[in-house]
């Protein structure tokens, strides 16, 4: 019997995006024949760029088609045009679109009929930008969109409340790491020593994530260090005498930092499931996060982190642990990384997803 066709679609081939297509095309190899339809972002200093070994960690099955035009909202006819080439050539039973730009164009560009489509937004950018004009023009071409022939499938219940406010075909299918390579990758790294309880985060220095809060959190614990991995259009937010930017560094240099810190804080304005929450609750950290869209699914307050709405709660959580370091927590949330937000039970739900559909 022949194996179902599956395209998956991605403009933003970075970040935790980057991860969590490339272990889906991975996964889902044995099962299906996979293709990729993507665009390689070499824009270093506003997010970081896609691996230049990214056909490396791809499955040598995945079939490879560059789209070089995507993004690029004066060339979207040019970008309509040659995913409809590869669909031609492919002749998909699915396409898959991940994140908004592949998700708005993919859906203008196939009308759901003679492949069904399959649209995972990676977090709704209306929601990640928070308030303001663009937010509010984002909804309504997401509602536009969201009557098209196409199956919303989201990471977290929170997220699919969100997407039924949109359109009416939506699931989801929780976010996981490889554990194994993951716990691999630690036992070789060396955690950065530090004197001082040490908090930080990973990312993009933008709005989403908003570093102004951030930078307040330190202000307001003087006593403990700061580090921001990542960087951004916002880096000048981050000026707290105690807090460091370190600029983007390979993965095995931010995970030694992770290691080595004691807390983790996610303090975005919404998230799918951030890919970096899921690394260090398997690495047992103190997470402290906004209660929002994807964080508050993953984080239960008090049982493996704290949901803080202010900084001073942030503040708050931070000088308890370090007068009397919450160990339990980390621990469940290493056990709920272990249960349910890794790829063997995310490839399973998805696998029957697609013979589903």
């Amino acid at each position: 019997m022949a194996k179902k066709r599956i395209l998956m679609v991605c403009e933003a081939y970075t970040g935790g995006v980057f991860s969590y297509v490339t272990q889906l095309c991975n996964d889902m190899c044995d099962e299906f024949d996979v293709s990729l339809a993507f665009s390689v972002n070499a824009v270093k200093k506003r997010r970081p760029a896609t691996p230049s070994n990214f056909r490396q960690l791809l499955d040598a099955r995945v079939g490879l088609y560059e789209v070089k035009d995507f993004g690029n909202l004066k060339k979207i006819w040019n970008t309509i045009r040659r995913l409809r080439e590869i669909a031609q050539e492919v002749q998909p039973d699915i396409i898959h679109l991940h994140s908004s730009i592949a998700g708005g164009i993919g859906r203008i560009a196939f009308d759901g009929k003679k492949s069904k489509l399959v649209y995972t937004p990676h977090g709704y950018s209306f929601v990640l930008m928070g308030n303001g004009l663009k937010s509010k023009i984002m909804f309504c071409a997401e509602w536009i969109l969201g009557k098209k022939n196409a199956i919303t499938l989201v990471c977290t219940p929170s997220e699919e409340l969100v997407a039924k406010k949109i359109t009416n075909r939506t699931l989801f299918i929780e976010t996981g790491v490889n554990v194994e390579e993951l716990d691999d990758a630690l036992k070789n790294i060396e955690p950065v020593k530090n004197s001082k309880f040490t908090v930080y985060t990973l990312g993009r220095i933008c709005s989403q994530k908003r570093p102004a809060l951030f930078n307040r959190i330190a202000e307001l614990v003087p006593e403990a260090d700061f580090v921001w991995v990542g960087s951004g259009e916002l880096e000048k937010e981050l000026a707290a005498p105690n807090l460091k930017v370190t600029g983007w560094m390979p993965r095995h240099d931010a995970l030694s930092i992770g290691k080595g810190a004691d807390a983790y804080v996610l303090c975005s304005y919404g998230e799918a499931v951030a890919m970096s929450l899921v690394e260090n609750m398997f690495m047992g950290k103190l997470c402290l996060v906004s209660d929002v869209m994807g964080n508050k699914d993953v984080i239960k307050d008090g049982r493996n982190g704290y949901l803080c709405a202010r900084e001073e709660e942030y503040a708050k959580r931070i000088k308890e642990a370090m007068h009397e370091f919450p160990k339990q927590l980390g621990e469940q949330a290493k056990m709920d990384v272990m249960n349910v937000y890794n790829t063997k039970v995310m490839k399973e739900k998805f696998i029957n997803f697609y013979n589903g559909i």
